[in-house]
């Protein structure tokens, strides 16, 4: 059976050889997933194309960056464009300016990057290039130290430089422009499952990238927006406002639109804090609307269906936005003496706009220094604030240092966030529930120092039996040993326990998880077991990519009781990829896809690596996939 030849399915599609020459030649990519979704007039917005279409012609897309979670403290680099493709091959600029970007701290939600007015139709591709000349990568070694990486490799060993990414939008995933109903596009990026990092004997990082890239409609909708921009309009009848966008890091007080613009939706449960001064409802909407135009503003918030709009949960303006009268540190407080707190994991942003992307910081805190806490209007104060907080404080770079960087917040402010915590239950009978932790943040717990954390020094938090306050959240589906995640806020200090209070706790297991498996040299058999009931994996012959990764956590498949077993979606919804040299070809039948395995399999073709996603029980082995994409040399 010839598998290329005359493959009639639907949402079939093909990158050409060319292409794929010239993304070999410069660079070995990252994963990108691109999700579309049709977003009604809720969410508009406005902005150059480079096109002389009239305005009749034209159509509105937003388009939004994030990531997976990942091993990487910074991952930033400069995004240089990011251009659109028509069916009849015309090439749309939406990205105005070159825009240096963070990926990893995308993790948690959508930046919007920019919103262009570009010509109706049918676009069929997208393409983003990014460039690594300047690149600060910084990753974490086992004992906790964050070490900048230098070498950045693709899978041969060659450097990178400038990556060309590009993706085919068909069937479902077309981007279809019309006049009047605006498009949104997000651009997943997968770094945990498209790199590996490789320390040598000395303890030097090198970070390998593996080419990988699909084009999905799978949107993570529920995954939280963040909008940062100058104010334009206020309706305070009409609960909305608008800004010019000025996404990442670019100064507030450009007033040119090169990003475009965007509606923020309200409602009474937005929050606003003020110039540090907390509002809710329309209090801080008119509040809102008696500040200057430009004034700097950060929406957070979620795209809400029926009507199709983005919706502010929080909104920051004024000086309580990084970037304003004052420096601002964000990261996680990993020890405390005293007044004095050491941050991990800091970005710095000064007064004038530019980001220092640093591991630690020192803090100076003092009774003066003002406090609150997301979700919360309540007064706080610095005792508060204990190990592992995750923390937005406002104060004055007073040593410039790059090595010993301090801030004095003593007559600034702080700004508890929600904080994340990762490890595995403890649960027991009579008692609260605790975790064995792993990690806080993306911060491996080990650099944590938990010392007057407790009433007493016996009652100091114990990273091994980590006590979570839950309240009225239901638990009792947890079992014992399994991985969990919980987000809310630690313990003031001096108070534990409990250690934590919790707001939301997940169990991982119902987590998506991406698989990754490599044989180097590449093998003609990659699977023990191959038929429409499921695949059994060969992990003999692996090269460096053989883990499973969840909720930020990975899992060596050596580990496993047995070979992971890749089934298809109860639904039928899955899609299957073929890597085949220069061709790429999208499956959406499990047993057509099996089939075209088998006589690859037939035909003696050496087999490279192998990516998966989907839920994955731990007691059985078993993936229920969602996307597999196998390479095939």
């Amino acid at each position: 059976m010839k598998f290329i030849e005359k493959m009639k399915i639907d949402r079939s599609i093909t990158i050409y050889r060319s292409m794929i020459s010239r993304l070999r030649s410069r660079a070995r990519l990252l994963v990108i997933a691109l999700s579309i979704l049709g977003l009604g007039a809720g969410l508009t917005g406005c902005g150059g194309s480079g096109s002389n279409s009239i305005a009749g012609d034209n159509g509105e897309v937003v388009i939004g960056l994030t990531d997976a979670p990942g091993d990487f403290q910074t991952y930033t680099v400069d995004v240089v464009s990011l251009t659109l493709t028509k069916a009849n091959g015309d090439v749309i600029e939406t990205l105005p300016v070159q825009t240096t970007v963070d990926f990893a701290q995308y993790t948690e939600m959508t930046e919007f990057l920019t919103a262009a007015t570009i010509p109706s139709g049918v676009y069929t591709s997208a393409s983003m290039v990014l460039d690594y000349t300047n690149a600060d990568i910084q990753v974490e070694d086992e004992a906790g130290n964050t070490t900048a990486v230098s070498m950045i490799k693709d899978e041969e060993g060659n450097d990178i430089a400038v990556m060309d990414l590009r993706v085919q939008l068909e069937g479902r995933s077309r981007l279809l422009i019309v006049p009047g109903i605006p498009a949104n596009l997000t651009l997943d990026f997968d770094l945990k499952a498209s790199n590996e990092v490789i320390f040598d004997s000395a303890g030097v990082p090198t970070v390998i990238v593996e080419p990988f890239l699909i084009a999905d409609v799978d949107l993570e909708k529920n995954k939280t927006h963040r909008l940062r921009g100058a104010l334009k309009t206020v309706n305070v009848d009409e609960e909305y406002y608008s800004v010019i966008v000025r996404p990442f890091h670019h100064r507030m007080n450009d007033q040119v639109e090169r990003f475009g613009s965007i509606k923020v939706n309200t409602s009474s449960d937005t929050v606003f804090e003020i110039d540090h001064i907390s509002y809710s409802g329309s209090e801080g909407l008119q509040q809102l609307d008696s500040m200057p135009a430009f004034t700097a503003t950060v929406a957070i918030g979620e795209i809400k269906l029926n009507p199709r709009r983005f919706e502010a949960s929080h909104v920051y303006a004024g000086s309580s936005v990084p970037g304003g009268d004052m420096d601002v540190v964000h990261g996680n407080v990993i020890s405390r003496v005293d007044n004095t707190l050491t941050v991990k994991g800091a970005t710095l942003i000064r007064t004038d706009g530019t980001a220092i992307f640093r591991d630690v910081i020192t803090v100076q805190l003092a009774d003066t220094t003002t406090v609150r806490r997301q979700h919360s209007k309540d007064e706080h104060t610095i005792a508060d604030i204990s190990v592992g907080q995750r923390v937005h404080i406002f104060g004055i770079l007073t040593n410039e240092n790059p090595e010993s960087l301090e801030i004095d917040a003593t007559d600034g402010h702080v700004f508890m966030q929600f904080t994340t915590l990762r490890g595995s239950a403890i649960v027991t009978d009579g008692t609260p529930l605790n975790a064995n932790l792993k990690a806080i943040g993306r911060r491996a717990i080990d650099i944590f120092d938990f010392t007057g954390t407790g009433v007493t020094v016996d009652d100091d938090a114990d990273p091994t039996a980590y006590e979570i306050d839950t309240g009225e959240l239901d638990i009792s589906s947890i079992a014992n040993g399994a991985s969990i995640k919980a987000r809310g806020f630690v313990r003031p200090f001096g108070q534990a326990p409990a250690d934590f209070e919790a707001r939301t706790i997940v169990d991982v297991s119902t987590v998506r998880a991406n698989l990754s498996l490599s044989w180097d040299p590449a093998t003609t058999t990659p699977f023990l077991d191959l038929s429409v009931s499921g695949i059994t994996l060969n992990l003999g012959g692996q090269g460096m990519f053989h883990h499973l990764v969840r909720a930020g956590g990975r899992i060596d498949l050596n580990s496993l009781d047995q070979s992971p077993i890749l089934q298809p979606l109860d639904s039928g919804d899955g899609k299957y990829i073929l890597h085949i040299g220069a061709v790429v070809e999208l499956f959406t039948s499990f047993g057509r896809y099996v089939e075209a395995l088998d006589a690859q399999i037939a035909a003696s073709k050496s087999f490279k690596g192998l990516r998966a996603k989907g839920l994955f029980d731990d007691s059985t082995g078993i993936m229920k996939a969602q996307m597999i994409s196998v390479r095939i040399m």
